[in-house]
């Protein structure tokens, strides 16, 4: 059984605060859309989040292609999208409901004038490369928690910058919600799954693994007693170098405030994007 689809926002927002009035612990789990088993982890573990208490949650996913999130020339009109598949995956999950606007302007409408700009944590890495970004992941996420009040929201640690950028965010602006990461879900071979995976050729996806093989390797010789961040980071550069068309960044940062790291201590995370054809890529690994 498909979850309940819900295109209208202020249907939404009234009947995900009344559910929370009613008792229910709501679980939120932002998309969008062409879900793969990363977003599924996401939902599976709301489902778990949702019960917590002994009595049914409610577990409610968002299907939202961001526009004010993409820059110019970006790939924001053939960014993949399949609804009806994504809505019978989560149902596979235990997704009770989704919100899937019919059009940006239930969201963003022509008048729309206020912006979240969270400074810091959205400088350097993407927030560089791809200016206004984080500020159109902001606005929308705090929409989305305020249509929704859930108790619980959960996101990949894939999109780790964009990750700390929505901790500070509820964190500066008092919101009531816990914001909980969720571990990188990967294929077999090492590729961190993502939408975007689909714009690859079978020749592009093998080069692309360069960026998982690199990382794996930098986590082993941190294991192995390697500290200098420096070092590091021109070994992943040169294994990533090795099968992308275009190396983007190449980062060691604190886990928390993303400042780069002279040494890589315990959780410095290192996190790497690159360009194969067309397609820009990003992964991250947590060292030892």
């Amino acid at each position: 059984m498909k979850p309940e689809l819900v295109t209208d926002p202020a249907e939404w927002q009234a009947r995900c605060i009344s559910a929370r009035e009613g008792g229910a612990r709501v679980v939120l789990v932002p998309t969008m859309g062409f879900l793969h088993e990363g977003h599924l982890s996401l939902m599976r573990a709301a489902r778990r989040r949702a019960d917590e208490g002994g009595r049914p949650g409610l577990v409610v996913a968002s299907i939202f292609v961001n526009p004010t999130q993409f820059g110019p020339g970006e790939d924001l009109a053939r960014y993949p999208r399949d609804l009806d598949g994504d809505l019978a995956k989560c149902a596979s999950a235990g997704v009770d409901r989704v919100l899937a606007p019919s059009a940006p302007e239930q969201v963003f409408a022509p008048a729309h004038q206020t912006w979240i700009e969270v400074t810091g944590v959205s400088q350097g890495l993407c927030g560089a490369k791809r200016p206004g970004h984080f500020r159109g992941v902001a606005t929308v996420v705090a929409k989305l928690l305020n249509l929704t009040r859930p108790h619980v929201a959960l996101f990949g640690e894939k999109d780790y910058q964009q990750l700390q950028v929505i901790r500070a965010m509820v964190r500066d602006l008092s919101m009531d919600v816990e914001i909980a990461g969720m571990p990188i879900v990967r294929e077999p071979d090492g590729l961190a799954l993502s939408s975007r995976n689909a714009y690859l050729s079978k020749e592009e996806r093998e080069r692309a693994l360069a960026l998982s093989r690199a990382l794996f390797a930098a986590r082993d010789r941190v294991a192995a007693g390697e500290r200098d961040a420096g070092a590091l980071r021109a070994a992943i550069e040169k294994g990533v170098a090795a099968g992308v068309d275009r190396v983007e960044y190449v980062e060691l940062v604190h886990p928390e405030t993303l400042a780069p790291a002279v040494r890589a201590e315990p959780g410095t995370v290192a996190l790497v994007a690159a360009y194969v054809g067309r397609t820009r890529l990003i992964d991250n690994v947590k060292l030892p």
